[in-house]
């Protein structure tokens, strides 16, 4: 059995979509603490004038926060921003908006009060939209799990009954493989190659990979698992995520961060 795991991010990439649909059992680890400036609550759509960032407010408390512990910022009108720059400014015209956008335009519908389960509506529309059926759970909802880093997940990962962990490449240099053989597991890594596809918004100039992965669904529809699946296996050189800038997001694999105490 494979597992693995990431925090919540908010309309997350292709590369989270990736894992999730590579493993038999993928673990949401929202009892880890709130990362600032990361992707827990923010990514890029793509639109003809370049990348839209979309960043959901957060209430800011302690800076020792868990994920599950995090509030949205409702005094500022972010669900309408959202909605409009999805549904008007950069989807309204995609190949396939018309039959998976009212997916993601009845998010915007609700309220939320807590970031943990706006960030796994998203990843949900998406499983769904994209025909990917592995099994999803809350780190929260398993136990207490003492351990720090490589052994927290080595932990996470023997309580689930899985025997393989597949991480990202981004953790090759933080993740103790000898930790996770005390407990039985073995490491595979991810090595994700980004797929190219056609993008209506963007016909005459150079593709722009590592958006949200609503890119993807709205301008291949059906096909977009299948897409996303045949760039494993091709000749790729695996992508990598780079800072935070106009031409993408952020980090392809989660960093740990130390739990509340």
């Amino acid at each position: 059995m494979r597992v693995a795991m990431h925090q919540p991010h908010y309309l997350p990439w292709l590369g989270y979509l990736d894992k999730i649909d590579r493993c038999d059992l993928f673990v949401v680890l929202d009892h880890v603490q709130y990362e600032r400036k990361g992707w827990q609550n923010r990514n890029y759509l793509g639109s003809k004038n370049g990348p839209v960032l979309l960043t959901v407010p957060v209430v800011q408390r302690s800076r020792d926060e868990r994920i599950l512990d995090k509030h949205i910022d409702n005094s500022q009108q972010w669900r309408l921003k959202h909605r409009r720059s999805m549904a008007d400014h950069c989807y309204s015209n995609a190949p396939f908006w018309d039959e998976f956008g009212s997916e993601f335009t009845a998010i915007y519908d609700r309220e939320w009060h807590r970031l943990d389960e706006l960030a796994l509506a998203t990843t949900n529309a998406l499983l769904r939209c994209f025909g990917i059926t592995t099994p999803v759970v809350r780190a929260s909802e398993l136990g207490d799990f003492p351990g720090q880093k490589s052994e927290l997940l080595a932990q996470i990962t023997a309580k689930v009954g899985a025997t393989t962990m597949l991480s990202g490449d981004g953790a090759r240099g933080y993740v103790d493989e000898e930790v996770f053989a005390r407990y039985g597991v073995s490491v595979e890594w991810q090595n994700f190659a980004h797929p190219r596809y056609t993008q209506f918004w963007n016909p005459s100039t150079e593709f722009r990979p590592r958006l949200a992965a609503v890119d993807l669904l709205f301008n291949e529809g059906p096909a977009a698992l299948d897409i996303l699946r045949a760039a494993r296996h091709s000749a790729q050189a695996p992508a990598t995520h780079p800072s935070p800038g106009p031409s993408g997001v952020g980090p392809d694999q989660y960093r740990i961060p130390r739990t509340k105490d």
